[in-house]
């Protein structure tokens, strides 16, 4: 019989207390796509570090290709031919392809030499398993997709014929996604076996032929992907069944409740974050922002809430504070926002959402510490823990302990505190951004099914989120960002993820970008001289 390409036997890990990894047993069959799942905390990038020697496992084999090992760090990982592509790339992005792909590896003797050797060592890998680009394209003028193909040819170029990918379509638009599964489509022909971690179901379904699932830092189940359904693997995630679709009925706007009229961003460095923004935004609708991440959601997000004053343009607020026209040099504060009853959920909780030094009670009245329900002149700490526990109660945070520090709750019952604080105030106005980042399967279901309940009940949401699935399950009407500028507006029961991808990567006049210019050959391009110099 073959030999698993990989093969864990009763691998453990534990971080103090905690049990990150308990009596982990996998088989990883060779040139097979094998998909790993699982909720956040359930021990999945624990167990991939452990393989790539991030971490040295307690105790448990390790075997590749039937050889026992023991890997104490990523260069014993790689001679193993293990490689490993991060969420975040690990890329110089000054340099070249062809100098980050040679960063480590450039041997000894003349550089010029080593380069033209690596010239064609790549171009042959990238011939063979379809990853064509220019070895002389700056990384960090290409986008994400062809930095993660880069990041891919590093692995190859190291001799990796086992892959292991992080969530590796987390900042992909569908078109790049789509490109991807090719690539390993490809490099699973040819022999190479492939890890896949993610948390996108219909991914697994996709592209893998097998799946684990690990659930609290054991591994719970193995299926042949032919073999089960998403429903199935979400239930043996999280341990109950799941509601995997957003039940709503059709939205029913009202009156404008903001108007958005030219807001333009210019920051520090001189960078138009935001392009003469102008959207409007009525009560009982969900308006989905969608973009691949860094097109200037995150600004738009900040000037809306108060964080950010824009450079150019108007916001005219209609909420039960009355008709409020907000213009450049006067803009107000967070505070102020609030005021004018508008809720913020940041897209990034611990830089913006909460201060995890405090405890839950104090997160829970955050930026509403100062209202007479919490106490006058003085906060009344029985007041906020019964707002707190209420809270709590309502959004499922667990455990209900308001004296705990919020560092200590998980990161989804984090956000269920930041999404209690801001939606039980019931504002007119409700600014949401990634609601269900780093959050479990479970609590997205809770979270989305609160955000509706918040739509009929008259609230005017603004959602960002780099989840194509969540903005169309979630959105009555959608508008796609690209490099700062909105570049079209759809009805999301009329659209889909194919024309959302394309205005993601449209200009705001309507231009789809060429190819060639990030990068992208139709041919390798044959070895050049090299001149020393």
């Amino acid at each position: 019989m073959t030999a698993p390409a990989i093969e864990l036997k009763t691998i453990n890990k534990r971080f103090g207390p905690v049990w990150a990894n308990r009596d982990i047993n996998l088989r990883v069959m060779p040139g097979t796509v094998h998909g790993i799942v699982g909720e956040n905390g359930a021990g999945k990038s624990t167990l991939m570090s452990i393989l790539y020697g991030f971490y040295i496992a307690d105790d448990g084999q390790t075997l590749v290709n039937g050889q026992e090992l023991t890997i104490q760090n990523s260069q014993q990982a790689i001679t193993a031919g293990i490689g490993m592509v991060h969420q975040h790339f690990m890329l110089v992005e000054p340099f070249t392809v062809l100098e980050n792909v040679m960063l480590g590896m450039e041997g000894q003797g003349l550089l010029s030499r080593a380069r033209g050797k690596a010239r064609k060592a790549l171009n042959d890998i990238a011939s063979r398993y379809g990853l064509n680009i220019d070895p002389d394209a700056i990384v960090g003028d290409l986008p994400v997709g062809l930095q993660q193909r880069v990041e891919i040819l590093k692995a190859l170029y190291r001799g990796a014929k086992i892959l292991i990918l992080d969530e590796p379509t987390s900042v992909l638009t569908p078109q790049e996604a789509g490109q991807l599964f090719e690539i390993l489509e490809s490099l699973r022909s040819q022999g190479v076996t492939i890890l896949l971690i993610t948390h996108k179901l219909r991914e697994i379904m996709a592209i893998t032929n097998h799946v684990s699932v690990m659930r609290a830092g054991q591994m719970v189940a193995h299926r042949d992907t032919v073999k089960t359904n998403p429903e199935e693997l979400a239930e043996l995630m999280v341990g109950r069944k799941v509601l995997l679709t957003v039940d709503k009925e059709p939205a029913r706007p009202g009156e404008n409740r903001m108007t958005v009229d030219k807001i333009g961003y210019v920051d520090s460095r001189g960078v138009k974050c935001l392009k003469d923004i102008s959207f409007s935004l009525r009560a009982g609708e969900i308006l989905g922002v969608a973009g691949v991440t860094g097109n200037g959601q995150t600004e738009l997000m900040k000037v809306l809430s108060g964080a950010l004053s824009p450079t150019s343009g108007s916001v005219k607020l209609e909420t039960r504070s009355g008709v409020q026209v907000l213009k450049v040099g006067e803009w107000p504060d967070a505070g102020q926002m609030r005021d004018y009853s508008i809720g913020h959920v940041p897209e990034d909780r611990l830089q913006q959402g909460v201060v995890k030094s405090f405890d839950a009670s104090e997160n829970a009245i955050l930026g509403y510490h100062n209202k007479p329900e919490y106490g006058q002149p003085l906060l009344n700490p029985e007041k906020v823990v019964k707002a707190t526990r209420e809270m709590m109660d309502a959004y499922d945070v667990r455990p209900q302990l308001p004296s705990m520090k919020t560092a200590n709750f998980s990161g989804g019952n984090q956000q269920k505190l930041v999404l209690a604080r801001e939606m039980m105030k019931e504002p007119d106005i409700l600014l949401i951004g990634q609601p269900t980042r780093g959050v479990d399967i479970g609590a997205i279901e809770f979270i989305h099914r609160n955000m509706i309940e918040a739509r009929d009940k008259g609230a005017a949401v603004l959602l960002v989120s780099v989840e194509l699935d969540e903005i169309l399950s979630l959105s009555d009407r959608i508008i796609v960002m690209n490099d700062g500028a909105i570049t079209g507006e759809v009805v999301a029961s009329e659209t889909n993820e194919t024309e959302l991808g394309v205005l993601m990567t449209s200009s705001a006049d309507g231009d789809e970008p060429k190819l060639q210019k990030h990068g992208l050959q139709k041919e390798p391009e044959k070895e050049k001289e090299e001149v020393v110099v």
